[in-house]
């Protein structure tokens, strides 16, 4: 904006300049060099302090009608300062300034030149400068028009934001208390219905059949309970699904799901089972970290997975060929599915190769017997 406004006023300055040349080079060699620089003066001045310009510019106007030759130069300059009166002030009435400006122009030319400005034709000067002040009010109605419009649909906007996250937040309370009251019974009851089958099953096991089969109703309620409180959570028309989330045994299928993409696959450690949101998590970091490599690789990618004594590590490489990075909303997502999961995720360039390396806890389960 500011080189926009540089360019304007250097624009305006030569054409003063051009005027003044052309224009008043009739008169005397020195009255086209004041108009000139008095000219360059007022279009510097305009926009920082436009009242003292249009008095300076009304002074040298006055000038040249008092000496019975008006500078159209100036008069051109006298339109233009009004029209930055009326739209850089917050004069109320800034037509007042056009007005007084003019009435003095006009007063003045009736007591130099009689016979010249007392007709029709002077008051084109009236015209000219309330003109350009009707500009400048018409200019400065329509930006405040665009602010307010724009302020208008920007509080819109953070009132529609505020009000979507009210009801989300108020959706989130009413199913945490749907869940709380729905499961909390059914949790009770198997909770003391388990404590009296430990009991009944060593002193009395030809017992212990209803009591689990209470067990089992009470389980049953907390599924069907849940279900129906999770189900006001998928969208309109979204089909259910009755197949297990994905985990690391799901690993072969995707990667013969990769047409035209070149992984080399390795495993270490014999295979277990890994708690459900590590195995969920740790299926999907897969996933994402082979779908960057084969949209910003060579085609070729490694892929190893390890289990050890408490973890599951993953790590995927691939070769840069500097084709960008994405977005980097992969990677966060990556980092925040195994933090859920109590691991963690590095990710970087390492030798030429871009390197995803996943830590999750996969500890090792032992079935505990009383005797």
């Amino acid at each position: 904006m500011q080189i926009k406004a540089r360019l304007v006023d250097l624009a305006f300055a030569g054409l003063v300049i051009l005027l003044a040349v052309t224009a008043e080079s009739d008169f005397d060699a020195t009255r086209p060099v004041l108009i000139a620089v008095l000219g360059v003066a007022v279009v510097y001045s305009r926009r920082r302090w436009p009242i003292p310009a249009l008095l300076l510019v009304t002074a040298g106007l006055t000038v040249t009608i008092a000496v019975q030759r008006p500078s159209q130069v100036l008069l051109l300059l006298t339109g233009l300062t009004m029209y930055e009166i009326t739209l850089r002030t917050k004069m109320h009435r800034p037509w007042l300034c056009g007005l007084a400006c003019a009435t003095l122009l006009f007063v003045v030319g009736i007591i130099a030149d009689p016979a010249e400005w007392w007709s029709l034709n002077s008051l084109g000067l009236y015209a000219w400068v309330g003109g350009g002040g009707a500009v400048g009010e018409a200019v400065r109605n329509r930006r405040a028009y665009l602010a307010e419009l724009t302020e208008r649909l920007r509080q819109a906007e953070q009132t529609r934001e505020q009000e979507a996250h009210r009801r989300v937040m108020d959706e989130r309370l009413r199913i945490a208390r749907e869940l709380h009251d729905v499961v909390a019974h059914h949790i009770a009851v198997i909770t003391v219905q388990a404590g009296a089958a430990a009991h009944v099953i060593k002193q009395h096991p030809e017992q212990a059949g209803p009591v689990l089969e209470v067990i089992r109703q009470s389980s049953d309620s907390v599924l069907q309970e849940i279900k129906s409180v999770i189900g006001v959570l998928r969208e309109a028309g979204e089909a259910g699904t009755t197949e297990p989330s994905p985990g690391l045994s799901r690993v072969p299928a995707l990667l013969a799901g990769l047409g035209g993409f070149d992984v080399t696959f390795t495993q270490t450690g014999e295979p277990r089972e890994v708690p459900a949101i590590a195995d969920l998590a740790a299926y999907r970091i897969v996933q994402e970290a082979l779908t960057n490599a084969h949209r910003y690789g060579d085609g070729r990618a490694e892929l190893a997975i390890a289990y050890t004594g408490s973890d599951v590590t993953i790590e995927v490489t691939n070769r840069i060929t500097g084709r960008g990075d994405g977005t980097g909303f992969g990677l966060i997502g990556m980092r925040e599915r195994a933090a859920a999961a109590g691991g963690s995720v590095t990710a970087g360039p390492a030798g030429g190769r871009f390197r995803v390396h996943a830590t999750l806890p996969a500890p090792t389960y032992a079935l505990e017997t009383s005797s």
